[in-house]
C-alpha cells in the first residue's frame, strides 16, 4: 500500500495523472515555468515517526535538491 500519493489536479490533460510513493521511497514533484521551478519533496522520517516535506525554488532544469528552501517541516494536519 502506498504511503504517499500525488495528483496533477489542473492541467491541459483530460485525465488526472497520479503517482504513488512508499515510506522507503518518498515522493517528489517538480513544477516548472520558463523562469524556474518548484521542487516538492515528501519523505518519512523514521527517527521522529513523521511525514516530512520540503519546498525548494530552483533554476529551470535543476535535477538536485539545491536551491532556495521556501519551507520545510512535518506534515501534521
Amino acid at each position: 500500500m502506498s504511503h504517499f500519493y500525488a495528483t496533477i489536479s489542473k492541467s491541459a490533460r483530460r485525465t488526472t495523472p497520479t503517482a504513488r510513493g512508499h515510506r522507503s521511497t518518498g515522493i517528489e514533484t517538480v513544477t516548472q515555468s520558463f523562469n524556474g521551478q518548484i521542487r516538492t519533496v515528501l519523505w518519512y522520517d523514521a527517527t521522529t515517526n513523521q511525514d516530512m516535506y520540503k519546498v525548494i525554488l530552483q533554476p529551470h532544469g535543476t535535477n538536485s535538491h539545491d536551491g532556495l528552501v521556501l519551507a520545510t517541516g512535518a506534515i501534521n494536519c
